[in-house]
């Protein structure tokens, strides 16, 4: 009974969160009225955010006329009248269905590959082989009979979504192989791996997207150009490995050499020290890094508008860029906020997960 009365007596989580909040926020009289001040200031703050956006909005397009009333919030009908265009782009009005069944495809491809079920080699690329295939089936559609779409005609946010796995699914296992390679107690392998890596690092990523764009069908024979958005692709998936190939060296790095001997002491191939004692720690270690790169390389795609692609930032300068909705750019820029905003914090919460799950495994 006595155990039972301490445990009771144990404050709960929420009044030891409370108490910190009051040793922290009203420690002194002086730290009390700053607290006081700032979240007054912050109340009104939203206030103001809640009035303008929900309580004196305009939600449809057939209530656009009261936009322009005095006192008129926040015009979301801008929102309703030119979504199709914000989140398809250039794409076939009539055909839109293909690239949000193609949006869905991407988006579900990446949910179920973050799944343990998933975390095996063959399931991983299978189900990554199962969704660009789709995906491209879907959006291309003359392999299904359907109405022939170019990828100059892909735009949206299902062409960022597509740029962005494919950049991460690409530049992943490439960004390991140059940490290998910068690894090998071979001269040239290494040192290859050395100028390569630090080559593409010294370029600005536009400089890379640039030159696959434009520069490269210069170059090449018209039969050896391929087709524009893989050649951006394979560059921008080029310049990520590079930098994620330093992320997994700090992870090297940071495993004793000892467990290498270890390894070999035990009559361990190369390959198999690699994969069951080094690569584990290797991710574990890089893991908050690796977090930090795939959500800097979604930001990033927004850079593709520069050589002509129309992704999510291009669709929604044309959605404001009529002369009706051309006051209403800030709407449409807090929506594609919002939606890079669910994008980014679920790849964040996600890459929590992943620690959590790796320190329970470790203990």
């Amino acid at each position: 009974m006595a155990y039972v009365s301490d445990l009771s007596a144990r404050p709960s989580r929420l009044d030891a969160v409370l108490q910190l909040f009051k040793r922290r926020a009203f420690h002194t009289p002086t730290d009390g009225l700053i607290s006081i001040l700032v979240f007054a200031a912050l109340a009104c703050l939203a206030w103001l955010v809640m009035d303008w956006a929900l309580l004196r909005a305009v939600w449809s397009d057939a209530d656009v006329a009261a936009c322009q009333e005095a006192g008129a919030g926040a015009c979301w009908a801008v929102i309703d009248a030119r979504h199709r265009l914000i989140l398809f782009g250039l794409y076939p009005f009539d055909q839109h269905w293909r690239s949000t069944l193609g949006c869905l495809t991407i988006i579900l491809t990446v949910v179920a590959s973050c799944l343990p079920w998933a975390w095996s080699g063959k399931r991983l690329v299978g189900l990554w082989i199962a969704g660009f295939a789709t995906y491209y089936l879907l959006m291309e559609g003359s392999l299904l009979g359907l109405q022939q779409v170019t990828t100059d005609g892909w735009g949206g946010l299902s062409l960022t979504l597509f740029l962005f796995a494919s950049v991460v699914i690409l530049g992943m296992p490439m960004g390991l192989g140059l940490a290998l390679m910068r690894r090998s107690e071979m001269p040239v392998v290494k040192y290859f791996a050395m100028v390569l890596i630090d080559f593409i690092r010294s370029l600005p990523l536009l400089t890379t997207l640039f030159t696959a764009a434009v520069v490269v069908p210069i170059l090449l024979p018209t039969w050896l150009e391929g087709d524009k958005i893989w050649r951006v692709i394979i560059a921008f998936a080029l310049f990520f490995a590079c930098y994620q190939a330093e992320v997994f060296r700090g992870g090297f790095q940071a495993i004793p050499k000892g467990q290498f001997e270890a390894g070999k002491a035990l009559g361990l191939s190369y390959w198999q020290i690699l994969s069951r004692i080094v690569l584990p720690q290797v991710f574990r270690h890089a893991l908050p890094s690796t977090i930090n790169m795939v959500v800097v390389t979604f930001k990033e795609t927004a850079i593709v508008i520069i050589i002509g692609f129309f992704d999510i930032l291009a669709s929604a300068k044309a959605a404001f860029g009529t002369g009706d909705w051309a006051p209403y750019y800030l709407e449409v820029w807090v929506f594609v906020g919002a939606i890079y905003w669910i994008f980014l914090f679920s790849l964040g919460q996600y890459g929590e997960f992943l620690k959590k799950r790796m320190k329970v495994q470790e203990r």
